[in-house]
């Protein structure tokens, strides 16, 4: 960051020991998941909202609420069901006493929104959510209101049961920054959890950082800088997604249908700007993009009917990659 003034340097580094001041204070209620929580930190900095897919019971709810706790940001958890409206998430405009209408703002109004199990909710809602998510505003009765910022969405899948459910089409999954699996606790981490939960444990949270904070680090990591040869390789790890063109490998050409359009290579580079800054360094290296490459491709690589028979997985075909 030598072109940048010390403000930026100085802000650089606040963000390097506030990021890790976070982790400590989230571990005091959530264990293990640490490779989950950086994640999920690293898209608030970088202003994406982050798509988490793992069984029921793996503290998905409790692990949002602690970090909207310690990041003091107005949390709202929205249980997505098949009747759900879209006047329920963004709100409705409600008659009052002198006959006229008042508009009476939904849970989507918050900082940190878990949208719980969104694919069990019809598309026209699933819909109102995803135009937050990328406009930052909701319409109701053709009236446009604006959400305060910082405002992050981070939804659940369920990656079982899924009869009855409305899966989200490629174009919406696209919206999201991240795809985080999460996994089940190693044994010793599920006996200190076990430990925790079923005694009168209640550990107090700190506020770490404020809202203004946050959008302060959103503007920071846009300004980083980064050399041609980091865009230049995430460009082309991207390219090599995508069957049948220049940079296909013959794997992505024979096992996959549609691979990761130009928003990967954009939250590539935010990610890995955002990646650079809490290892404490300035500028991100092709490290950095690989640290977060998993996360940015999973949900944008969709395989073909091939890769299903041979039971290939994402993950391998994206490690090929590299």
């Amino acid at each position: 960051m030598s072109s940048t003034n010390s403000n930026d340097v100085e802000l650089a580094n606040a963000l390097h020991e506030k990021f890790i001041l976070l982790k400590k204070e989230i571990s005091k209620v959530i264990i293990g998941q640490d490779e989950v929580v950086k994640t999920v930190l690293l898209s608030i900095f970088s202003n994406g909202h982050t798509l988490l897919v793992g069984v029921p019971g793996l503290a998905k709810t409790l692990l949002v609420r602690t970090i909207a706790d310690v990041l003091d940001l107005e949390f709202s958890r929205i249980q997505f069901t098949p009747d759900l409206m879209p006047s329920d998430i963004t709100g409705s405009e409600i008659l009052n006493d002198k006959k006229e209408f008042n508009f009476v703002k939904g849970p989507l109004f918050a900082n940190i929104v878990l949208a719980d199990e969104i694919n069990r909710t019809p598309p026209k809602t699933q819909a109102a959510l995803l135009e937050a998510m990328q406009e930052n505003n909701v319409t109701v009765n053709g009236k446009v209101h604006r959400l305060s910022p910082p405002f992050f969405v981070l939804a659940t899948q369920n990656p079982i049961e899924q009869e009855g459910t409305y899966p989200l089409p490629e174009a919406q999954l696209d919206r999201f920054m991240f795809n985080v699996v999460l996994n089940y606790p190693t044994f010793d981490e599920e006996i200190n959890v076990i430990k925790n939960t079923t005694s009168n444990y209640k550990p107090t949270l700190n506020k770490i950082i404020h809202a203004q904070d946050i959008i302060a680090f959103q503007e920071l990591v846009r300004k980083v800088p980064v050399a041609d040869n980091v865009v230049e390789y995430a460009v082309k790890l991207v390219s090599k997604t995508r069957p049948n063109t220049t940079h296909a490998t013959p794997a992505i050409n024979e096992f996959v249908s549609f691979g990761a359009g130009p928003r990967a290579g954009q939250y590539l580079i935010l990610g890995a700007k955002c990646h650079a800054l809490i290892s404490g360094k300035y500028s991100p290296d092709i490290e950095d993009v690989r640290a977060i490459a998993h996360n940015v491709l999973r949900h944008r690589i969709i395989k073909n009917y091939k890769a299903e028979a041979e039971g290939l997985s994402v993950e391998k075909i994206i490690e090929d990659l590299f």
